[in-house]
């Protein structure tokens, strides 16, 4: 199966086969202006009564944020925010348990996602590795052929078929990939038709050792993903990261940059780092680039060999928890409604305050498509 890109994948301004991105820093030095007190005369206004007249004249705000050239706290510059397909849609969070049965994750996921659609979800998402355990054993076992499709790809033929047959858009979780003799932890985003928009595979590898809880190193099968992904739908401009790749803000920022309006991350974090920074993560994402965060992770299972925390959660533009999960099996149906992002990106106008004469973040894949 072939993946059919957006215009915005094969806008000149977006995408480049070349490397990743990358955030650079570029330091300033700073002048102090010296601040001279006015010899203004003194005003007698009465006997005994003096008061002083200030020749002092204040900058105008708004000369003040030009000065700080914000435009050019991103390069190339950001992209004005696009408006959406529609304003707004339910999406449909599917909290699944995995088993070792394949055919049964795949039969399970199908169900999840009708009743999602059921209940009016447009956009429906999976969690990370939804169709294997989750281990360096398993992902060789149960990896699939997305590109060949078919009998290659069960797992995706079934989100193809029923993306189609409910008119919604999936962004399917994400299921090990074998490519030209590599694995990969792959996100696959299939549109209203049935048709593959985007494949995401994972950029920031789980490669994590804490002494006493937790080691894990997904680079040992996997290999890491080199592109960002972001893709238009049928409910907007949604960037896709995978589970570790949440950690990474400038990924986020260069979504937000290219007029992402919602950033989806299907992710399995576990015991150890899930109750101190799932949550965390995914405000501090949304509050920073003033869009919608969506997560999605597995059930827990505590007898598997890798036990995730759950609780898959929307968060609106001002960082706000709008739904969540506990961690067992479950759903969220919640609404999302674009017309908030503008009123939130007015209320902290953090676009025009940024401080390009201080700082840039460089899209090195725009900057080398120009």
């Amino acid at each position: 199966m072939k993946a059919i890109s957006s215009s915005l994948l094969h806008s000149k301004n977006l995408i480049n086969p070349n490397p990743l991105y990358r955030s650079i820093l570029h330091p300033q030095p700073v002048y102090l202006k010296p601040v001279f007190f006015s010899k203004s005369p003194l005003i007698p206004t009465g006997h005994h009564s003096l008061k002083l007249r200030s020749t002092s004249t204040a900058r105008p705000a708004s000369i003040m944020a030009s000065s700080f050239k914000p435009e050019q706290a991103r390069a190339p510059p950001a992209l004005p925010l696009p408006t959406p397909p529609l304003t707004k849609f339910k999406i449909g969070l599917c909290q699944l348990s995995v088993t070792a049965d394949k055919e049964r994750n795949i039969a399970h996921a199908k169900k999840a996602i009708e009743e999602a659609a059921s209940k009016g979800a447009k956009l429906v998402l999976l969690p990370e590795i939804w169709n294997s355990p989750y281990s360096n054993d398993s992902f060789p076992v149960y990896a699939e052929d997305i590109d060949a499709g078919g009998d290659a790809s069960p797992s995706t033929a079934m989100l193809s078929e029923v993306s189609s047959r409910l008119k919604i858009t999936v962004v399917g979780g994400s299921i090990p990939e074998k490519y030209d003799g590599r694995l990969y932890n792959t996100c696959c985003v299939f549109g209203s038709d049935g048709k593959l928009k985007a494949k995401h595979r994972k950029i920031h590898l789980f490669d994590i050792d804490i002494p006493g809880k937790i080691t894990f190193m997904e680079s040992k099968t996997l290999t890491a993903g080199d592109t960002p992904t972001i893709v238009d739908t049928d409910v907007g401009r949604i960037g896709i990261g995978i589970c570790y790749d949440i950690r990474f803000q400038e990924l986020a920022m260069i979504y937000a940059a290219r007029g992402a309006h919602l950033l989806c991350y299907p992710g399995a974090f576990n015991m150890t780092t899930g109750p101190l920074h799932w949550e965390l993560l995914q405000r501090a994402r949304a509050a920073d680039n003033q869009l919608y965060v969506a997560t999605c992770s597995p059930a827990r299972d505590p007898e598997g060999g890798y036990v995730a925390w759950g609780h898959s959660t929307l968060v609106g533009p001002f960082g706000e928890v709008l739904a969540t999960t506990e961690h067992e099996e479950d759903m969220i149906i919640a609404e999302i409604d674009y017309s908030i992002l503008e009123q939130r990106r007015t209320s902290l106008p953090l676009i025009k305050q940024r401080r390009g004469d201080l700082y840039q973040l460089v899209d090195i894949q725009r900057l080398n498509s120009q």
